[in-house]
C-alpha cells in the first residue's frame, strides 16, 4: 500500500493533471483551494460527477482518523451535493461514495456523485458494497470511519 508520503502532486496521475489544470481539456464544474469537480468521462447515472482533492491521495485507505482528512472528505461531499442539487434538482435519489481498493479505477481519491437513475440500469452493480472485500463505500459511512475521536478528560 502506498503511504501518506505520496501526498503532493504526481505528474503522471491524470487526476493530478486535471486538479492542477495542466494539459487536459477537462471542464471544471467547481474549483477551490482544496478540491476540483468535473463530469465523469464514462457516466453511470443521469448526472455523474467526480470530486477530487488537489493534493494526491491514492485511495480511501490512505485517509486517517484525524481532523484534516475528515474535513477534506466532508468538504468533498458538500461540493458534490451542492453540484447535484444545482444541476439535477428533479432527481429523487442521489448517491455519494468511493470505490475501495482493489475496485478503484484511478489511484487518486475521488468521490462519485450520482444523480439517479443509473444509465444503463445495470451500472448499479459498480456501486455495491462488498463488505470486508471493499467495493463501494457510501461517503457518510467513510466519514463515520474517519471522524476524529473526542477524548474526554476522564479518559486521559
Amino acid at each position: 500500500m502506498i503511504g501518506r508520503m505520496t501526498r503532493g502532486v504526481l505528474s503522471e496521475c491524470i487526476f493530478c493533471q486535471i486538479a492542477n489544470n495542466s494539459s487536459t481539456s477537462t471542464t471544471l464544474l467547481h474549483s477551490d483551494d482544496k478540491v476540483v469537480a468535473f463530469r465523469d468521462i464514462n457516466p453511470s447515472a443521469f448526472r455523474h460527477y467526480l470530486v477530487i482533492p488537489k493534493q494526491h491521495i491514492p485511495t480511501v485507505k490512505d485517509l486517517q482518523r484525524n481532523q484534516e482528512d475528515f474535513s477534506l472528505a466532508s468538504h468533498m461531499l458538500d461540493v458534490g451535493k451542492s453540484l447535484l442539487h444545482r444541476d439535477a434538482p428533479q432527481s429523487k435519489h442521489y448517491r455519494f461514495g468511493f470505490h475501495q481498493p482493489p475496485f478503484n479505477s484511478v489511484d487518486h481519491l475521488h468521490l462519485h456523485c450520482l444523480a439517479l437513475p443509473y444509465t444503463p440500469s445495470w451500472r448499479c452493480m459498480k456501486y455495491l458494497s462488498l463488505g470486508p472485500l471493499g467495493g463501494f463505500i457510501e461517503a457518510e459511512k467513510l466519514l463515520d470511519r474517519i471522524k476524529p475521536r473526542i477524548l474526554h478528560p476522564s479518559s486521559m
